[in-house]
């Protein structure tokens, strides 16, 4: 087939649009995104904030912005590899919503409702809401494309939000926050002609990422166990005796060790053995240099051959 036949059937497919049934993993793609929003904004905020994906579906770019028109705040986005534009959205009531998540509100008082023009620090606050939300965007189609999503600026007028003919064919996707009992709706805009290009890889699930673990939520969990104390005990020695010489046991007795300085001490945390160690001193307390790891095979084997 040539080039000019390939061009022939991708403008057959943009007239047509793309069928969202057969192009599984953008679903994928933007459940990752509302799990990378929401992890971006745990550091920014006290409050827990939740993103779900609410739906995707097709429709015209003029008449998806046209359901917005004076009740969103939109942010134009260059993706250089796309050689295309994308429109991230906040409604007002996600942009109250934040302003008191972000402001430390405790939910007290009820949901704000007013029909004003936004401010200047709410307009300021979209602009840093819009960086998190290209840099999830990155992350997220990361698995089929690698691209940044470059933010230009953010229009309060859906009519100046403007990515390309208002009558081409786009795919939106509507997320949902939910926080101190409130919340509000994101949406991400995103021309067929940016998706038909990697049409044959949105339309296979790849392999494991279905259930892949979030890189980013894995990283929290491993630094959160990290931080977790153990205790540690260190053992010279072990005897395995009558239960009625331990009865028999005194103050004051002294129990012989057989264990010297250059014996090999146990290193064990909640009674499993992780280090054989060698003992040694610096400045008047005793300290154990890690020699090996314990391999409970090979001391099962020694104790066989020990009898």
């Amino acid at each position: 087939m040539n080039e000019a036949s390939t061009d022939i059937r991708d403008m057959l497919l943009d007239a047509a649009g793309l069928s969202l049934d057969k192009l599984p993993m953008l679903q994928i793609i933007f459940d990752r995104m509302a799990t990378f929003c929401a992890d971006n904004l745990r550091h920014l905020a006290a409050s827990q904030a939740y993103y779900s994906l609410s739906n995707v579906e097709s429709g015209r770019i003029g008449d998806i912005l046209e359901r917005y028109e004076m009740t969103a705040i939109a942010g134009i986005f260059h993706a250089p590899a796309w050689d295309n534009h994308i429109i991230v959205g906040f409604d007002r009531d996600f942009i109250f919503s934040m302003v008191e998540i972000l402001f430390g509100a405790d939910g007290s008082e009820p949901p704000f409702d007013d029909d004003r023009s936004f401010s200047t620090i709410e307009m300021r606050i979209c602009e840093m809401l819009f960086e998190l939300a290209g840099k999830a965007l990155q992350q997220s189609f990361a698995l089929v494309s690698d691209t940044p999503f470059k933010f230009e600026r953010q229009e309060s007028r859906m009519d100046f939000a403007v990515i390309g003919r208002r009558n081409n064919m786009a795919v939106v996707a509507n997320f949902l926050l939910q926080a101190l009992g409130r919340g509000g709706e994101m949406f991400v805009i995103i021309p067929q002609s940016a998706l038909t290009p990697m049409r044959q890889a949105l339309s296979r699930v790849l392999t494991g990422e279905s259930n892949a673990g979030d890189p980013v939520w894995s990283k929290q969990i491993r630094n959160e166990v990290e931080k977790t104390t153990v205790p540690l005990r260190a053992v010279m020695e072990e005897w395995m005796i009558d239960l009625g010489d331990v009865a028999n046991f005194k103050v004051g007795q002294v129990l012989d060790l057989h264990a010297g300085p250059r014996s090999r001490i146990k290193l064990e945390s909640n009674e499993q053995p992780l280090f054989w160690c060698e003992l040694g001193q610096a400045d008047g307390t005793y300290t154990l240099r890690v020699d090996e790891v314990f391999d409970p095979e090979q001391e099962f084997l020694n104790d066989i051959l020990a009898r």
